[in-house]
């Protein structure tokens, strides 16, 4: 943590390679960030590491490449300490038409043996309102960490085309 009190962001673990995710840590990384992109697909992971896109994005494939050249990004299947946590995973309708959480859940359980004073946990994804300050602090806490007071949480909503996310995110 800094001496102003705001965190001190050098590692960055995002958890979820997806649309949003994957242009996120690798323009971070190609941005002096060392960045650990997390996926349970393992062919997501190696495409990655490969410095491959494994979805369609204008422009993702020159910047992964770069990213992954530095050293800056690694993929890998599970999360690993870092100062700040970007959870950028899906959350599709389920039949009834609320959305379905469980992959933030699980994305925040992981993250909990991970978790030290001062870390920045971001949700960036689009769940419904309430959900930062309810299931995600709820969850976040059973690290024996304060939300809000031993950890800074935020939400960041998606807002990003899938296919032009580079040109909607600043190089």
């Amino acid at each position: 943590m800094s001496v102003t009190g705001e965190p001190t962001v050098e590692t960055v673990c995002i958890l979820g390679l997806g649309y949003v995710g994957l242009p996120t840590a690798a323009v971070l990384a190609v941005n002096g960030f060392r960045v650990t992109g997390v996926d349970l697909r393992g062919e997501v992971v190696e495409s990655v590491n490969a410095g491959e896109v494994p979805i369609a994005e204008v422009g993702l494939k020159t910047v992964l490449h770069a990213a992954v050249r530095s050293g800056n990004l690694h993929a890998q299947s599970d999360p690993k300490p870092a100062d700040a946590f970007i959870i950028a995973v899906p959350t599709p309708l389920r039949e009834d038409r609320f959305a379905d959480l469980s992959h933030v859940e699980q994305a925040a359980r992981s993250i909990l043996p991970h978790l030290r004073p001062g870390n920045l946990v971001v949700l960036e994804s689009t769940v419904p309102p309430g959900t930062t300050d309810g299931l995600l602090t709820d969850i976040l806490a059973e690290s024996g960490l304060a939300p809000k007071k031993d950890l800074f949480v935020a939400h960041c909503p998606e807002r990003v085309l899938p296919g032009r996310v580079l040109g909607e995110v600043v190089l």
